[in-house]
């Protein structure tokens, strides 16, 4: 336990830079940096040797509910039920990198096409290799409109701070995107922060898939960023009904919560907030 312990700290990393005024004086200062590096996801059953899924660059934290968060959301795995373990894989020859690969052991059968499909996610595109948007759409249900939390103006404009007082990396580096769970009332389930904002979508899912909370339709889910069509494909695969980012949503991510029955706001920001689609969920 020592050891993970150690690998979750390794969230941030010092450095000194050079700070350089208008007027050209210079000064060495030390700076906090946000910690990027691979996660290698492999996927295992009873019948099947592990496999790797997927490679994805991420701020070490959380990596197990990463790592069944994008399982979920993939489509390979549908209930907690469906894990049976999570573990760091040993690696003798590298001690630096064994807390850099995750397997995942299920107790069903997976789709071996899927770990041949060799996908890499970056922390800021999300994931390199899905073919078509109607590939996606396919292992999505639309959201039943009378479901979801109601939020009234307030809360809703107040949604960011709940999530930002959980975010202790950021304090320090200012380098990280945040996702979380919270109800109508305010409460928040769990706020995660990563590198990517894919990646910390993954993981606030992956605790309700390892919680067995799924689907976690009573819940927003709040974003530090901006929104992409894959965050709402996410959103939808756990049954999450309202969505609201701090930054502006693509076209097709409106279009797409508007065909799947999301509530999605945006520009959640300085008391003021951009409803897109779905608009009975905020009521005053």
């Amino acid at each position: 336990m020592a050891n993970i312990a150690a690998a979750v700290r390794r969230k941030v990393a010092n450095w000194t830079v050079t700070a350089v005024r208008k007027d050209g004086s210079q000064a060495s200062k030390p700076d906090v940096l946000v910690t990027e590096e691979p996660l290698e996801i492999r996927a295992e059953s009873p019948q099947q040797e592990a496999q790797p899924v997927a490679v994805t660059m991420r701020t070490p934290g959380h990596d197990f509910e990463l790592a069944v968060g994008f399982l979920f959301t993939e489509g390979m795995i549908k209930r907690a039920d469906d894990v049976r373990n999570v573990r760091y894989c040993q690696l003798p020859d590298s001690a630096e990198q064994q807390f850099n690969v995750v397997t995942v052991g299920l107790s069903v059968p997976f789709d071996e096409a899927l770990s041949r499909r060799g996908m890499v996610t970056s922390a800021s595109c999300g994931i390199c290799g899905t073919t078509s948007i109607e590939q996606l759409a396919q292992i999505t249900s639309r959201i039943e409109l009378t479901t979801g939390p109601v939020m009234t103006p307030a809360m809703l404009t107040s949604l960011p701070d709940i999530i930002r007082k959980a975010q202790p990396t950021f304090d320090r580096t200012g380098g990280l995107h945040a996702a979380g769970l919270v109800d109508a009332s305010g409460d928040a389930y769990c706020v995660r922060e990563d590198i990517g904002r894919h990646n910390a979508v993954d993981k606030v899912i992956g605790k309700a898939v390892l919680d067995s909370k799924l689907p976690i339709s009573n819940h927003a889910l709040v974003v530090s960023g901006r929104l992409s069509f894959e965050i709402i494909q996410k959103a939808a695969m756990a049954g999450i009904a309202f969505i609201a980012a701090v930054g502006a949503p693509s076209n097709l991510a409106v279009e797409t919560a508007e065909d799947l029955g999301i509530t999605l706001v945006g520009f959640v920001r300085d008391g003021t907030a951009n409803i897109y689609t779905h608009k009975h969920r905020i009521t005053n």
